[in-house]
C-alpha cells in the first residue's frame, strides 16, 4: 500500500521539477515524469548539500522542503546542460 509520504514526494518533487524546469528554459524537453525524477532527486541533492553546512533539513517545513527541492533540481539540470553541452 502506497503511503502519503511516498505520494508527498511524487507530488513535491513534480512540482519542484517542473520549477525548476521553468527557470532553466528546459521544460519543453521535459514531460512530467521527467519532472517528478530532476524535482525528487533535486530534493535528495539539494538536502543533501545544506545537511553538510549542518542546516537542520528535516524540521524546515513545506515551504523550505520546496525551496531545497527546487535549488536542488536547478543545480541538478544545471549539471546535466554542462554535460551534454560538452559531449555535443
Amino acid at each position: 500500500m502506497l503511503s502519503w509520504g511516498f505520494i508527498g514526494w511524487i507530488v513535491l518533487g513534480g512540482i519542484a521539477g517542473w520549477i525548476a524546469s521553468k527557470i532553466m528554459k528546459t521544460d519543453a524537453q521535459m514531460g512530467i515524469l521527467m519532472n517528478i525524477i530532476v524535482g525528487i532527486v533535486g530534493g535528495l541533492l539539494g538536502g543533501w548539500i545544506l545537511s553538510a553546512f549542518n542546516v537542520d533539513v528535516a524540521g524546515g517545513g513545506l515551504i523550505f522542503s520546496m525551496l531545497t527541492a527546487v535549488g536542488g533540481a536547478v543545480l541538478l539540470l544545471w549539471l546535466v546542460g554542462l554535460v551534454t553541452r560538452r559531449r555535443a
